[in-house]
């Protein structure tokens, strides 16, 4: 530990100091992305002036494009890391084709000789096929001028939206949360190399706003050492820039669609060559901003806004600096269930006082800093120095009135309210350096993130810590004291905890106060080097993590790449190792570490007496894969995972509440695949599929965190965000001509997710939860369903013989197993669930979505208005994400919603 407190401080001392020096230079680029130059002349030497130079990679559809000044000289800033296809034309000249791969910060400069016109072009070829990369790391390349046109479910989540849809190996589940190749939350953001690690769906953080992304890259593979902390996904995001803009274009929109959902902003970038400016504002607001517990929409208003700006500013030929800017707010309501209505419901404390229904609310603050500096230190090498200041303030408010917030017994028993902060903030530095056979990088980074935690939470359940019990051992209302119980005639609980009676509400208690606090400090140092040698390429990379929070954990990671190409055959054969850091979630650590140390909260989060210590987890990954190009426009990537996790995290929930909290499970295994498929733009046409299949198999017992209510046979199950199979294709087609409307097709496939609270019937495997709800009617299997409410029967769409539930009505109890069923969610035959091999799942779901646009009604050069309708749902499909899921409880997937939208360009 000692050794520890003093390398960090050392580091933040030599960390400022870089900083320091670093004000008197600036930088060349980002760590994400790139520059290309050159100098245009003719057969003779001479400068060619006015020459139009365009670049453009045809799978992520990037395209820019510049003219050559006076001296023949062109520069594209800001350009994501990817190869790429050069063309430069000019006037009585034949055109110039040349591939070009930008894989570091460092500038590549890329001489262009053109030919007399009627001479033969000059067509250099330095990267085999535009469709193939001699890559040992499977990826997903996406710019906006797919986002642009790309139908997303979630305004409010839409980077979230985007990587599901785009990306191989993702699950989608509620509230814009996405689980990367079997992992939940164990995502990276990577924002002009800036680190993100923490929960960006939106109940617990703002995201970035899409319209001030320019590229994303998801790198779905085994993760360079530069990346570390929560790699099953690394997003890396490459913002919108003003530089080179020098008149200034942007666009003012404003849309309105279904539940109300309107929004309002705008962009604008400006700049000269050596300078520029972005900036975007939005606002949005939807009476369904949150993916609601019922298909019908109550209690879920919600509005957003954010503002986001990049400075960028070259003081000299290499030496620029870079500043992102960027501020969030969201409010929203909690969605209520028909069981929050509470219709009718008193105090227990005043019987004469209706509660009304549930009204819970939260409220996110989010802002970021990100100031970076690079410095040109010769024509091989690059320096990057940056520092980043990111907070999220939390608030999560009850109903007025606290007795309101009761909900079923096995949902919510507790009003809860809380004030929470996440602080991140840190520098970082890299070295990139690039010639010859070698492209390295050599970099470090070090971070602090305090933590705050407050939460009050007092009972609201008179049954939950009743003193007194009647004959038929029901708990009795009222009574503060066992001591009271045998002269009123009932019984004394056996079960009774005096430490709660004090934050009981129903007796008169008050609330609880819970305050956590803690800073966790991490180091990571890597130096890793592409080498190419003939059609091979050598990926060799080792990181060191330190992470010292709540414990202490040390790790030395290789990381390992081969890729070999097929020139030939325009093949790319690949495998990749990487040994990771898997660190804690930091949302609600405090609470879920130290929260069984307290007599009152321990009983309260279903403590089991278990090591509530959550220490970092140790994986081991394998990747094998190729990628193959058939043709000029059609490309196949596809990749075979195996990821091993000692210590592996997931989430658990305090009542119906967003205050969920990470816990650890003695270990987990992850296998599946992952396949890409690209049809690059032919005839005004383009498409793609993603598909995957991932396994999240984890292993009991639960060695830290809080209670669970799982894995309690100590045998093998899958988690809830477990899918065997999802897919997406998209279409897009532009009609001909100049001024033509496009069209935009969507279909998702998913197979449903583990809903491991399904009642089901078996009672010969010893590894099933079926357990607690396997009874007999009449000597045969029958499914106990008193455990669910009839709103809940209703929410998992269940019948019993043919008869379906309603959220007043409940079926009756038990129900014969062989009758049990449901269009929502699946109930395993009798005798075959098996939380292994068979759980119970979400029902399979086909999702259409569409967008019609014209992005130039009016023909205008400079000035253009645009219009585009989107459908999301067009089938109006009835279904589900999850149910009564441990870590987010049950969430209906979007009802049909359309939206208009009018957008004026400039």
């Amino acid at each position: 530990m000692r050794t520890f407190v003093r390398g960090a401080a050392f580091f933040r001392f030599f960390c400022l100091f870089c900083v320091g020096y670093a004000l008197t230079l600036s930088a060349q680029s980002i760590s994400n992305s790139g520059s290309i130059s050159g100098t245009v002349t003719d057969p003779s030497g001479a400068l060619v002036p006015g020459a139009a130079v365009t670049i453009q990679n045809p799978v992520s559809q990037y395209q820019k494009s510049a003219t050559t000044d006076s001296a023949g000289y062109f520069q594209f800033t800001n350009v994501p890391f990817n190869p790429y296809h050069l063309t430069v034309v000019a006037k009585g000249f034949g055109a110039a084709v040349q591939d070009v791969d930008v894989r570091s910060g460092v500038p590549v400069t890329v001489p262009i000789h053109l030919a007399i016109s009627g001479g033969s072009s000059t067509v250099v070829v330095e990267g085999g096929s535009d469709l193939v990369e001699n890559d040992s790391t499977m990826h997903t390349d996406v710019d906006r001028k797919l986002m642009d046109k790309l139908p997303l479910e979630s305004q409010s989540s839409s980077v979230s939206s985007l990587v599901t849809l785009a990306s191989p190996g993702v699950a989608a589940d509620s509230n814009g949360m996405f689980h990367g190749l079997g992992d939940h939350a164990e995502n990276s953001f990577s924002v002009d190399g800036q680190p993100i690690t923490d929960q960006q769906s939106k109940v617990f953080s703002n995201q970035i706003p899409s319209s001030s992304i320019q590229s994303i890259q998801v790198i779905d593979g085994a993760p360079p050492a530069e990346y570390g902390d929560k790699t099953s996904l690394v997003i890396q995001v490459t913002t919108r820039s003003g530089q080179g803009v020098t008149r200034p274009t942007g666009s003012i929109y404003s849309s309105y669609g279904s539940f109300g959902a309107a929004t309002a902003g705008f962009d604008l970038s400006y700049g000269k060559q050596n300078w520029g400016n972005f900036i975007a504002l939005d606002t949005q607001k939807s009476s369904r901003f949150l993916d609601p517990p019922e298909f019908t929409v109550f209690h879920d208003k919600g509005n957003e806004e954010n503002v986001f700006d990049r400075v960028d500013y070259q003081v000299r030929p290499g030496d620029s600096f870079h500043l992102n800017l960027n501020y969030s707010r969201s409010w929203f309501q909690t969605p209520n269930t028909y069981d929050n209505l509470n219709i009718g419901v008193t105090s227990p404390i005043d019987p004469t006082q209706s509660v009304g229904a549930t009204d819970q609310r939260s409220k996110i603050g989010t802002f970021d800093i990100a100031p970076s500096y690079t410095k040109l230190l010769n024509q091989y090498s690059v320096l990057n120095l940056g520092v980043f200041v990111r907070k999220d303030l939390y608030n999560y408010y009850p109903s007025g009135n606290p007795f309101a917030d009761l909900g079923p017994p096995n949902l919510q028993r507790e009003t809860i309210g809380q004030n929470r902060s996440l602080l991140n903030y840190g520098v970082h530095g890299d070295i990139s350096f690039a010639k010859g056979i070698h492209n390295a990088k050599a970099g470090v980074m070090y971070s602090q993130t305090p933590l705050r935690e407050n939460d009050q939470l007092g009972i609201v359940d008179y049954t939950l810590n009743a003193p007194c019990l009647d004959q038929s051992g029901a708990p009795v209302q009222g009574y503060s004291s066992p001591s009271q119980c045998a002269g009123a005639g009932y019984a004394a609980n056996g079960s009774f905890n005096p430490n709660l009676l004090p934050y009981d509400l129903t007796r008169g208690g008050g609330l609880f106060d819970f305050s956590g606090r803690t800073d966790v400090k991490e180091l990571a140092l890597y130096i890793e080097d592409q080498i190419t040698e003939g059609n091979w390429l050598f990926n060799l990379g080792i990181r060191g993590d330190l992470y010292n929070g709540l414990t202490v954990a040390r790790q030395a990671e290789p990381r390992l790449g081969l890729a070999y190409s097929i020139k030939r055959t325009n093949t790319v054969l690949r495998t990749s190792y990487a040994r990771t850091l898997e660190t804690p979630f930091n949302e609600n650590l405090v609470l879920s570490n130290n929260g069984c140390n307290s007599d009152v909260l321990a009983p309260l989060l279903a403590c089991a007496g278990q090591n509530n210590t959550l220490n970092p987890g140790y994986r081991n990954e394998f990747h094998a894969g190729l990628q193959q190009a058939l043709g000029r426009h059609f490309v196949f990537s596809g990749d075979y995972i195996w990821k091993y996790t000692h210590n592996a995290y997931d989430f658990s929930v305090l009542g119906n509440t967003p205050i969920t909290f990470p816990i650890e499970w003695h270990n987990s295994k992850i296998p599946g695949f992952a396949l890409r498929a690209d049809l690059t733009q032919v005839h005004n046409f383009s498409a793609y599929v993603v598909m995957s299949s991932v396994a999240a198999r984890f292993f009991p017992p639960q060695i830290g965190g809080a209670g669970s209510t799982v894995g309690a046979s100590g045998l093998p199950f899958r988690i809830d965000h477990d899918e065997r199979y999802n897919e997406t294709t998209h279409m897009q087609y532009q009609l001909p001509g100049r001024y033509s409307p496009w069209y935009s097709f969507n279909w998702r496939f998913d197979s449903g997710l583990v809903a491991g609270s399904v009642p089901c019937y078996n009672v010969t495997d010893s590894n099933t939860s079926c357990a607690g709800t396997s009874t007999t009617l009449n000597g045969a299997p029958a499914i106990d369903l008193s455990g669910l409410t009839a709103d809940q029967e209703f929410e998992a769409g269940l019948m019993c013989n043919g008869i379906r539930a309603t959220p007043t009505q409940a079926l009756p109890t038990p129900c014969p197993a062989s009758e049990l069923t449901s269009n929502l969610v699946k109930v395993p035959a009798p005798n075959t669930e098996d939380d292994d091999k068979n759980p119970p799942r979400i029902q399979p779901r086909d999702l259409f979505d569409m967008a019609l646009g014209e992005d130039n009604l009016f023909h205008g050069d400079r000035y253009k208005w645009g219009a585009r309708v989107t459908a999301i749902n067009v089938t109006n499909k009835y279904a589900l994400y999850n149910f009564l899921s441990t870590f987010s409880g049950t969430h209906y997937v979007t009802p049909r919603a359309i939206t208009g939208q009018i957008t004026f360009s400039f």
